[in-house]
């Protein structure tokens, strides 16, 4: 199976030669890797540019001219990946909140369904145990929150750690998806819902970053506060 992971990037120097790693060793073979850089000062474009050079075929990059976004930096990833016949993209974080050794996992429940999703909030799954109570009380709020408004069938609507078959992202309208922080996962999640899609969830332990800096702030929570109820009225074409 032939699947690319997909990482958008800001000041990951630290975190990408260790993902890197991580990846590669995989026993998935056909698995490659493309970082979505925008325009780093710390130098993680032209790091990944080096693992590029030295993994031909498996590591690419691309570069934006400066601080875009999160969402539009999957879409641009997504869209560039689209033609190249991959048979699965995967989404996840530069900074290992993501277990990267779960991809494995997500690969092997493909067959069955057309999105696998890295769930913190099904049996087995958690969030780090470091977070003090109400910032997993707010977690699993926000979660409830999408979910409710939304009518989604997915217990973590908000996790960006998903795989897509190539055929899901080919029938989203993607260029219609506006959301720019982490409310993008509840746009697209909700788009794929809508088109029919099926959808599975696997357990994962999100641990907080231990290198570089969150990217989170209180403009991204209050675009997604807003965003959520905006979706309700959105894609009734789909």
């Amino acid at each position: 199976m032939k699947i690319t992971v997909v990482t958008p990037t800001y000041n990951e120097a630290e975190n990408l030669p260790k993902l890197v790693t991580a990846l590669l060793s995989l026993p998935l073979p056909e698995l490659s890797f493309l970082v979505v850089d925008d325009n780093s000062p710390d130098g993680t474009g032209q790091l990944a540019e080096e693992f590029k050079r030295a993994y031909p075929g498996r590591v690419d990059v691309l570069h934006r001219p400066g601080k875009l976004g999160l969402g539009t930096a999957y879409i641009q990833g997504f869209q560039y990946l689209l033609g190249q016949g991959m048979d699965a993209i995967v989404q996840m974080d530069a900074d290992f909140s993501h277990p990267p050794e779960k991809i494995v996992e997500m690969a092997e429940m493909l067959p069955v369904c057309d999105v696998v999703v890295g769930s913190r909030y099904v049996p087995g799954g958690s969030l780090d145990v470091r977070w003090p109570f109400w910032r997993k009380m707010l977690s699993g709020w926000g979660n409830l929150y999408a979910r409710t408004i939304l009518g989604l069938p997915m217990r973590d609507v908000t996790g960006g750690f998903r795989m897509w078959k190539t055929a899901v992202l080919k029938a989203m309208p993607l260029e219609r998806i506006r959301s720019n922080g982490y409310v993008f996962q509840v746009e697209t999640g909700s788009v794929a819902n809508k088109l029919g899609f099926r959808f599975r969830e696997i357990p994962i332990y999100f641990a907080e970053r231990r290198l570089g800096k969150s990217k989170m702030s209180l403009r991204i929570q209050l675009e997604a506060a807003v965003r959520v109820w905006q979706l309700r009225g959105m894609y009734k074409n789909l």
